[in-house]
């Protein structure tokens, strides 16, 4: 049976609804807690956007939904959240559903912030299975979030969501999702894997989770492996045939693509342009400060002064040389608007006029600038901290320093065991619980649904995980001057 979901991923690569059904073993996790959990925030948000709706309860037996959707409608003027019909084994359930009197209009809610094709998609799919079981749908609609709404009060859902009208191009596609469906049922049921290259259907509109299963023929490293080269030019070479690192070598190739290639290839030793690591060196101040952020997002905000995917802090850590290295740290209580309290703290934590080191600066600035905004009696002593960050990722950025295990990254991530390869204190890998910034992002946002025993539990590895984060631009600080000497 062919789902909406199947569908969309059918449409976007029949090898991938292929391997779904018959090898879902091979499939990486992507990692997309955050973005399922934002989908259902707001789905269920939207059920109140065009008043009272009755919801078709989930239920593994698709026919009972479909049973108590046909009982709903039997209603003259009904809203109906996750209506679900069957035309000829394909099946769709309707995130709201609007009838009046015998006509109806199919809203799809998304949690984006913009109208992908994949979406027109998805809705074509839908009326597909309604109209050709007699159902008169005249209008269809996608909802999505308005990225520019701010939240003051209540939460408006006629300002925080958009809806589009896509029914022209929805009855456009019909004949086309007619040969679709024909097309990939006939591959659901052939036994022998699909002969699909990749190509850009392996990145858009989202990450493939079986593109290492897809290239595990490619002699490694190889293009794909290529830090900052963009989808486009990685998947121009591999049609041309050039992808592994001997060959990219021949072509007339950025130079930050030749360092990578060549330090991984010929295993070179590190190289450190000493002057201009000693030039950066020169542009920070003592006492130094280093100050590391945690951010969640809200799809729905929750708190005044927010914007759906705005970066909402809730901790940060924060060394400091004073007589030794010292650590000053803070994290918010779950359940509760954090901005006050991590504003208030941190204007206590760091002096005025005092160097701040960050690593890629742009975030830290930005969540500042934030609160400096939403708090003008703290907002003079904020933008002085703004005004004096400096960004440690900048030797990096511009491969001032540089050795084969950055792998062509920036990243801390990556920066970090390059240069210090044997230390277990600065692995990330060794945390309990807490090991990247999504895993922090997401245990702080589902805190507040724990027990109190698990909430001390999870607050104790934030604070280890954060710590790690400023502990490790030390060190990094460090090295840099070890270097220059």
């Amino acid at each position: 049976m062919l789902s909406k979901s199947k569908y969309c991923n059918g449409i976007e690569c029949v090898k991938k609804l292929w391997l779904e059904k018959y090898y879902p073993e091979v499939m990486s996790d992507l990692n997309n807690d955050s973005v399922f959990e934002n989908g259902v925030t707001v789905g269920n948000i939207a059920k109140e956007l065009l008043g009272k709706s009755f919801e078709v309860k989930f239920d593994s037996n698709l026919d009972n939904m479909v049973k108590d959707t046909l009982a709903l409608l039997s209603f003259k003027n009904i809203i109906i959240t996750e209506a679900s019909f069957k035309y000829d084994d394909n099946f769709c359930s309707v995130d709201i559903l609007k009838k009046d009197n015998e006509e109806y209009e199919m809203y799809e809610v998304k949690s984006s912030t913009s109208v992908k094709d994949i979406y027109i998609d998805d809705v074509s799919y839908q009326y597909y299975v309604l109209s050709n079981l007699g159902l008169n749908v005249k209008k269809c609609f996608v909802v999505y979030i308005n990225s520019k709404y701010v939240r003051k009060g209540d939460l408006e859902l006629n300002k925080l969501f958009i809806t589009k009208d896509i029914t022209d191009e929805v009855l456009e596609k019909q004949d086309e999702v007619k040969s679709n469906i024909n097309f990939l049922n006939k591959y659901l049921i052939d036994e022998k894997e699909p002969e699909i290259d990749i190509g850009m259907q392996c990145f858009v509109p989202y990450d493939c989770p079986f593109f290492n299963y897809c290239t595990q023929f490619l002699k490694k490293p190889n293009v794909f492996d290529l830090r900052r080269m963009t989808k486009k030019k990685k998947l121009k070479y591999y049609y041309d045939n050039i992808y592994t690192y001997n060959e990219l070598l021949k072509e007339d190739i950025d130079d930050k693509f030749k360092q990578q290639i060549e330090f991984e290839l010929y295993d070179k030793e590190e190289y450190i342009n000493k002057e201009e690591v000693k030039k950066f060196l020169d542009t920070l101040t003592e006492p130094l400060y280093f100050l590391d952020f945690e951010t969640f997002q809200q799809a729905v905000p929750k708190y005044d002064g927010i914007s759906p995917y705005m970066q909402i802090p809730f901790q940060y850590s924060l060394h400091y040389y004073e007589n030794g290295l010292k650590h000053k740290e803070f994290l918010a209580i779950a359940g509760v608007d954090p901005r006050r309290e991590l504003a208030e703290n941190l204007v206590k934590d760091i002096p005025m006029d005092t160097c701040v080191l960050a690593y890629n600066m742009s975030f830290e600035k930005t969540v500042i600038k934030n609160l400096a905004s939403l708090f003008p009696d703290l907002s003079a002593h904020l933008l002085n901290i703004y005004s004096n960050i400096k960004d440690l990722m900048i030797p990096f950025y511009n491969r001032s320093y540089y050795v084969k295990e950055m792998k062509g990254s920036y990243s801390i991530k990556y920066v970090l065991p390059a240069l210090f390869p044997n230390e277990a204190d600065l692995d990330y890998h060794n945390l309990d619980m807490i090991h990247n910034g999504s895993e922090a992002m997401n245990s702080f946002t589902n805190m507040e649904n724990l027990s109190k025993e698990e909430q001390e539990m999870l607050r104790k590895n934030l604070l280890k995980y954060c710590e790690l984060d400023t502990y490790a631009m030390v060190k990094i600080y460090e090295k840099l001057k070890e270097v220059v000497k």
